[in-house]
């Protein structure tokens, strides 16, 4: 086969669709409040809709990040001050490594909110790429801050269980776990809508990990049924229980990140652009397909064997044909390039 390159076509597109996940609106009790605060994520998000005369939308797209991300800081840190207040009157180890692992869901939030903000500085002769990367180095962050909650949830709850000791103000702790659990759903809704809207993989597993310390808040109510039934040993169990359930949010999260940092992607992703690509040119075709991630923009690069007949208007066709047909499949797509090479 021949790879001499007669010519090349470089192909930079800046425009990407948004498509609505209708089938991922939240409903009761959740979505009734998030759609009542105007919460992203809830409801029909119909401002954020593509459109070919749409403002860029690498800017949208951070626009909406930022404010995401402020906003499940708001929702977490006056989950995290209720909860605290509760823990100071109930002295429950329980509900402490509930509050602890919220207040560090919000921080962890910091360094990505800090992502979106570079991410919208302009690319450099240093950083030719711009700074999307930094979504990346956010995550190793994240990993790092996650891991010392969970040691620090299971030696506090060890302690716990060598003295147990009952809760008191037991209504106050239920109530702190509904709390622990509507806020954290509250972001977990808004981060996962929002972060598949935008192609954000560091966001949506920061609403994963909303959601699962959503449901652990509610195992907090284990911890007040057991001081009812005089079993007070129910707390810090439940406590080393959630310390675990982070240690294996941790090694999701560690896998998350060395994927992103060593350019992989999902094989299901690179599937998806194949079948649009074999429709224009056939499956012999199709020379090399790659794809990374910087941040949440998808950078593609593909390479197609053309015929030596074929004129240079014709190939231009050819190229726009494919470009469209993968933004069709994978509206997440920022920048492809796509090579020609000649055919046997």
């Amino acid at each position: 086969m021949s790879h001499a390159q007669p010519h090349q076509h470089s192909h930079d597109d800046h425009e990407h669709g948004h498509t609505h996940d209708h089938d991922h609106h939240s409903t009761g009790i959740i979505g009734t409040i998030g759609a009542a605060l105007h919460l992203p994520g809830f409801g029909h998000d119909h401002d954020h809709g593509y459109t070919e005369l749409a403002a860029d939308s690498a800017l949208r797209d951070n626009k909406l990040g930022i404010r995401t991300v402020w906003l499940a800081l708001l929702a977490l840190a006056i989950t995290t001050v209720l909860q605290i207040a509760i823990y100071i009157a109930s002295n429950s180890v329980a509900l402490l490594a509930d509050t602890v692992h919220n207040l560090g869901d919000a921080l962890n939030s910091i360094p990505l909110l800090i992502a979106f903000y570079l991410a919208r500085r302009v690319a450099t002769r240093r950083y030719t790429y711009g700074f999307g990367r930094a979504e990346d180095v956010a995550g190793i962050l994240i990993v790092i801050s996650i891991a010392f909650s969970a040691g620090y949830i299971i030696l506090e709850s060890v302690q716990k269980l060598i003295n147990p000791q009952p809760l008191t103000n037991l209504p106050w702790v239920a109530a702190a776990a509904v709390i622990g659990f509507i806020g954290n759903e509250l972001v977990a809704v808004m981060q996962i809508r929002v972060g598949r809207q935008i192609g954000s993989d560091a966001m949506i597993a920061d609403g994963q990990h909303a959601r699962v310390d959503g449901l652990t808040s509610l195992a907090v109510l284990i911890a007040v049924f057991g001081t009812i039934i005089g079993l007070p040993i129910l707390d810090p169990i439940i406590g080393i229980v959630i310390g675990i359930a982070i240690v294996g949010i941790t090694w999701n999260a560690i896998k998350s990140v060395w994927y992103r940092l060593m350019d992989a992607v999902d094989p299901a992703l690179i599937h998806r652009m194949e079948h649009p690509i074999w429709d224009v040119v056939g499956e012999d075709g199709l020379r090399q397909i790659r794809a990374r991630w910087v941040g949440h923009r998808l950078y593609a690069d593909v390479t197609i064997a053309i015929d030596s007949a074929l004129s240079l208007p014709e190939a231009n066709t050819l190229v726009e044909r494919i470009r469209a047909s993968l933004k069709r499949a994978v509206p997440h797509l920022d920048d492809i390039n796509i090579n020609l090479t000649l055919a046997d």
